[in-house]
């Protein structure tokens, strides 16, 4: 049977591991962990979607939870069984939560498509699904402030501890907001979430 047109799969990117976990470059998946311990779930592996993954009725909708054991760049293989088991044809109906190096720490965008920004893990999925008409939420990590710290050193450093507090307000905003995707769709989360 396919997804309703209600259905809904979060894919928080990261990398997998305690080595990783608090990185900045883990942020979709603290997202998803919080969306995990609002419906009161657990993680589960899923050795046919190459994921961690839970499944929650929430409103009539099938919200389904996943943060992909494969590293960032594979992000892909994940996400395409995914979206091929939860019977997703929409890609509108997937949404990829990851930190985004464009947007400074304390903003969040969602968004429908377009371009990828560099981000490995999007180009990853885009390769499986032969598409990029899926649906983000970018999470603002920032840039280094220091020339002598490339964009990869930077993402899998821990974030300072102001920094931290300020991602932390932001991963419940950024549950919010799927959760307004859920219920109400992407353009009305855009609308009320973009603008913040």
């Amino acid at each position: 049977m396919g997804a309703g047109p209600g259905d809904l799969v979060v894919v928080g990117l990261g990398n997998p591991g305690e080595k990783y976990a608090a990185t900045r470059h883990n942020i979709g998946a603290w997202v998803v962990d919080e969306l995990i311990a609002r419906n009161g779930g657990r993680l589960k592996p899923s050795k046919h979607e190459h994921c961690v993954v839970d499944d929650f009725t929430v409103g009539g909708s099938r919200l389904t939870l996943a943060f992909p054991a494969t590293y960032m760049n594979e992000s892909g293989r994940a996400v395409a069984e995914l979206v091929r088991r939860r019977g997703i044809d929409d890609l509108s109906r997937l949404l990829v939560v990851h930190d985004e190096f464009d947007l400074p720490v304390g903003r969040m965008k969602l968004k429908l498509g377009g371009g990828l920004a560099g981000n490995n893990g999007l180009k990853s999925i885009r390769s499986h699904l032969h598409s990029v008409d899926f649906a983000r939420l970018r999470i603002g990590v920032g840039k280094p402030t220091s020339g002598r710290v490339t964009g990869a050193d930077y993402v899998l450093r821990r974030p300072s501890r102001a920094e931290r507090k300020v991602l932390d307000e932001m991963v419940i905003t950024a549950a919010d907001a799927v959760e307004m995707v859920l219920s109400q769709g992407i353009e009305s989360a855009m609308n009320r979430y973009n603008s913040l």
